[in-house]
């Protein structure tokens, strides 16, 4: 005799989609603000801090779109996504910020 019901299935529905998507437009929103901080960067002419400027922020970028990729095919790849590793993580929020703040330096 059982007592119930076997261990519960996880279903995770549409989730890994909508993590794909999410990821796919912050990739976006990292590539605008990448592109708008270089334009304004080098909008006065080529100085050697524009250079430097552009040369951060699409570093920054590059960091971000290669751990944005890296989530998009383990969430991609069928089955239950495996969980996003620290490491990853923390390098996402590092470039987020950083390319932010670089923004809002060239900005003001």
């Amino acid at each position: 005799m059982t007592d119930g019901p076997g261990p519960a299935v996880r279903d995770p529905g549409l989730q890994p989609e909508r993590t794909r998507l999410a990821w796919r437009r912050t990739t976006l929103s990292a590539s605008v603000a990448a592109v708008l901080a270089v334009k304004t960067a080098l909008h006065g002419g080529l100085s050697a801090a524009g250079i430097i400027a552009c040369a951060l922020c699409c570093g920054l970028w590059l960091g971000f779109l290669r751990v944005a990729h890296h989530r998009i095919r383990a969430l991609a790849a069928g089955g239950p996504p495996p969980a996003l590793a620290p490491r990853l993580a923390t390098a996402a929020v590092l470039c987020a910020m950083a390319l932010a703040l670089c923004a809002a330096v060239l900005v003001v």
